[in-house]
């Protein structure tokens, strides 16, 4: 007799959404420390570089990159978890016994279905509290050098200014409002194309009045004169005239250290500005695709749990879903690269990939067992 409910019995669902879970987390925590132990190989030479750096600056980078990574391979572990799982039960003729009480594919999958739900929403939840505040931080502290960075919420680092046929870098913009200012900033002045002069500013304040009329209050200047090759110092001067605050925010709008609303109201002022907003709206629409994309990983990963384990194909099996879900990784940065340039609409770039890879695995499931 044929079972028409959406969910197996209570047992059966308990039992393989445990399978999922434990599998799952067992891959994620075995990748995280692989790539976290590469990672540190690689950036620990530049950390210790720094005098006065030591082993709690290297645990400090490792509770920053944590976060970043556990977000980034959470999809692929539920991929690998689910190909582990499924080839298990497969093996073990378990899924036979189960389509012999009765139980669909489908059936089978909505437990895993409902699991990985859950992981995506506490995904989302995660990457908004905890992901966007360490990418932060740990890209204001490597673009710093890995040096000491002042401990501020609105932190912008690395942002490129066009000011003219003058070059401005500023390697932290800290604060918002009348409180934004720069720290580290080098001013490239050119004359046709030809470097003129190159100007290190320690601190730059908005002058009281208006920053991008009047100016602002450049401190402890460094300015070297390509033409004479002389070097002066000064301790305060007014420069960067005309540049309004807003161009050193607007900048640089970068998805992944924003959470969704304040990724939201940057779009509207990058529209306000008239600026481009293809590469804010691609990566604010992914923001939830991204998560979802766990939903899907059970559906691409299911090849591998159906067809006889007599019939030594559990292996290629295995292998063709792991190549389904590959793709998908593949694909999706790929769509999102063209939405960002603007070549693909923003929604289209984030979920384009979500929608053709469900199709893919439900054909794949159907025409195989269903």
């Amino acid at each position: 007799m044929i079972n028409f409910d959406f969910m197996p019995s209570g047992n059966i669902a308990r039992y393989t959404m445990r399978l999922f879970i434990t599998r799952t987390l067992a891959v994620l925590v075995s990748l995280v420390l692989i790539l976290m132990t590469l990672d540190l190989l690689g950036e620990s030479g530049k950390i210790l570089a720094v005098p006065g750096n030591g082993q709690a600056e290297l645990g400090h980078y490792v509770v920053l990159r944590l976060p970043l990574l556990i977000s980034r391979f959470l999809p692929f572990s539920a991929l690998l978890g689910t190909l582990i799982a499924f080839a298990g039960l497969n093996q073990h003729s378990e899924v036979i016994a189960m389509k012999a009480a009765g139980i669909s594919a489908h059936q089978i999958l909505a437990p895993l279905i409902v699991a990985s739900s859950i992981l995506a929403l506490v995904t989302f939840a995660f990457n908004e509290t905890v992901v966007v505040h360490s990418a932060r931080t740990v890209n204001a502290w490597s673009d710093a050098d890995y040096h000491t960075v002042p401990a501020e919420s609105d932190i912008l680092s690395n942002v490129w200014v066009l000011d003219g046929t003058n070059l401005v870098r500023a390697r932290h913009v800290g604060g918002s409002g009348r409180q934004l200012h720069l720290e580290r900033t080098t001013i490239y002045e050119r004359d046709r194309g030809t470097l003129q002069r190159v100007i290190d500013v320690a601190r730059a304040d908005q002058l009281p009045g208006g920053g991008a009329t009047q100016g602002w209050l450049l401190q402890g200047l460094t300015s070297y004169d390509a033409a004479q090759g002389v070097v002066s110092h000064s301790d305060h001067a007014i420069g960067l005239k005309g540049i309004d605050p807003l161009r050193f925010t607007l900048a640089k709008v970068d998805p992944t250290e924003l959470d969704y609303w304040q990724l939201k109201r940057s779009i509207a002022e990058l529209e306000t500005a008239g600026r481009q907003t293809d590469e804010a709206r691609a990566g604010l629409w992914h923001k939830l695709a991204a998560p979802a994309s766990t939903m899907l990983m059970p559906l691409l990963a299911a090849i591998a749990a159906f067809g006889l384990a007599r019939s030594r194909q559990v292996l290629l099996r295995a292998s063709v879903g792991m190549a389904l879900g590959f793709s998908y990784f593949v694909i999706d940065n790929f769509s999102l690269s063209m939405g960002n340039v603007g070549i693909y609409p923003p929604f289209l770039a984030a979920w384009a990939p979500v929608l053709l890879f469900f199709l893919i695995g439900e054909t794949v499931l159907i025409r195989s067992e269903e």
